[in-house]
């Protein structure tokens, strides 16, 4: 495999098989970018870094994507959450196949997003530093 030597871990490259060799993590700019999504404290950061970060269209694009996957973890049909997001069947069955796989984003994210309810205002509550919490019972299998 490209870009492999006789350092590179059998963990290392399983991750690349699945994330695939086209993205690399370890760029410059990478590294910056998930640095920088890992220094938000709450929810206004969240919302003023992504809104420079992102186009509105972007953003709503993400946040249906997000929204598939919890549609789809309650078995929700394909028409009726194409309906409901705007997205196509192509990318509905893609965050499906996410969904089920290996490196399980969108399963720990919607763990932990149901592990710590909205409060009353409809805000989302501050999980920033809140690990041990998250750990608790959190498991990744399908």
């Amino acid at each position: 495999m490209r870009g492999m030597n006789d350092k590179t871990s059998i963990k290392t490259v399983k991750l690349v098989k699945q994330i695939g060799p086209d993205m690399d993590w370890n760029t410059r700019g990478n590294k910056q970018l998930l640095a920088g999504v890992l220094a938000l404290r709450n929810e206004d950061e969240a919302k003023r870094f992504l809104r420079d970060l992102m186009t509105p269209a972007e953003i709503k694009e993400f946040a249906n994507r997000l929204e598939t996957a919890s549609l789809l973890a309650k078995d929700m049909q394909y028409n009726a959450i194409s309906e409901r997001t705007g997205l196509s069947s192509t990318t509905i069955a893609r965050i499906a196949k996410w969904l089920g796989g290996s490196l399980g984003g969108y399963r720990l994210i919607l763990a932990r997003l149901s592990a710590f309810p909205r409060q009353s205002s409809g805000q989302i509550k501050n999980l920033h530093h809140n690990h041990s919490k998250l750990r608790k019972g959190l498991s990744l299998s399908t």
